[in-house]
């Protein structure tokens, strides 16, 4: 029997076959698994729901109890969708800042939203009255609208001579992230009610709630936007990845490309920070798996690390509600279990590169 041939030595007509194939295995396994996940998420909980009761509410079956149906359709439903839209929008944020950064410890928090949708969170809790607007309430527009505005004044402290310099960009983000997350200690002080301070404290934690129908609606609709519009950047991140200097010889635009990306970036942080908080390392793990199954190429890395983050979230989210039920655990704080050595191993693994 002959030996099997390198990838690196095979035709390039066969090695993209072979590549090609690896997607959409890869992609396929990835769905089903993301369905499961959503089924068995639908089925656990508070009361048990039979898998034959949560498929005919899916199918529409109309002999089904009034409870069941209310139960998936009004509390169940909503909240898995929003886990899945949370992991995904994290994951594809994560993936255009390591991109952009070119750099595997790059988050989507990395350049200060997650300081300023905890101060407007806090400002929401504690000082805004209280409001609705599409369904959501004061502290996710509140956080909402903490995170652009950060992300936009970090961009501008980075800003010098007509260009944005990456390594001040991350040091902008930092500094204000920091500063503007310790400046909700002054509301905890300003406020002794310990319900609100302990929901504060939740939410920083990071918990996906059971979201209104029109919560989901309108934050799906501005993921699915900012999604859609990863894909022509995909490209431009393989090619920033040649080295700056050589995609500007390819024509490209850095500066309008690192707006761009810093724009939808932020959006898509933000509307996943205004329905559940501040989840962590979903982005930083996610796409860094999808890598090491993948490779290098961003485009192709693009769809996969969208499922891969719904599916993890899913999965959190579902163990966060059920592993020490009735008590809730913080979505955040089993993503922080799995991120954390992670991020450590990722850190060791980075060190003993440059060191080479």
């Amino acid at each position: 029997m002959e030996a099997e041939l390198a990838p690196e030595v095979l035709p390039i007509g066969l090695r993209r076959s072979k590549d090609v194939r690896t997607f959409a295995l890869v992609l396929g396994m990835l769905s089903v698994l993301l369905i499961a996940s959503v089924l068995v998420s639908l089925t656990v909980g508070a009361s048990h729901i039979p898998l034959r009761d949560t498929l005919g509410f899916i199918v529409g079956d109309k002999s089904l109890s009034a409870s069941t149906a209310t139960v998936l359709a009004e509390v169940r439903l909503p909240r898995v969708l929003a886990a899945a839209m949370i992991g995904s929008a994290l994951s594809i944020a994560g993936l255009l800042f390591q991109g952009l950064f070119r750099n595997p410890l790059a988050d989507p928090y990395v350049i200060g939203s997650s300081g300023g949708a905890a101060l407007g969170a806090a400002a929401g809790f504690f000082l805004l009255p209280q409001v609705d607007l599409l369904g959501f309430g004061t502290v996710s527009l509140s956080a909402f609208a903490g995170s652009v505005l950060t992300i936009g004044l970090v961009y501008q402290l980075a800003r010098a001579g007509g260009r944005t310099q990456v390594v001040t960009l991350l040091l902008a983000g930092f500094g204000v992230s920091t500063m503007l997350s310790y400046a909700t200690y002054f509301f905890e002080l300003l406020n002794q009610n310990y319900g609100l301070i302990s929901m504060l404290v939740s939410w920083f934690h990071g918990t996906v709630e059971v979201p209104r129908w029109t919560q989901v609606a309108v934050s799906g609709v501005m993921m699915a936007i900012a999604s859609c519009l990863s894909i022509p950047l995909a490209w431009r991140l393989n090619t920033l990845a040649l080295g700056e200097e050589y995609a500007e010889q390819l024509g490209v635009n850095l500066e309008s490309t690192r707006i761009v990306l810093i724009m939808i970036g932020s959006l898509l942080v933000a509307s996943a920070v205004s329905l559940g908080g501040l989840i962590s390392f979903v982005g930083l793990v996610v796409p860094h798996l999808a890598r090491l199954a993948m490779g290098p190429d961003n485009v192709r890395l693009l769809p996969v690390t969208a499922i891969a983050g719904a599916l993890f979230l899913v999965v959190a989210d579902t163990l966060a509600r059920t592993l020490l039920a009735p008590t809730e655990i913080p979505v955040g704080v089993l993503s922080a279990f799995v991120g954390g050595p992670f991020f450590l191993y990722l850190l060791r693994r980075t060190k003993r590169e440059y060191m080479l």
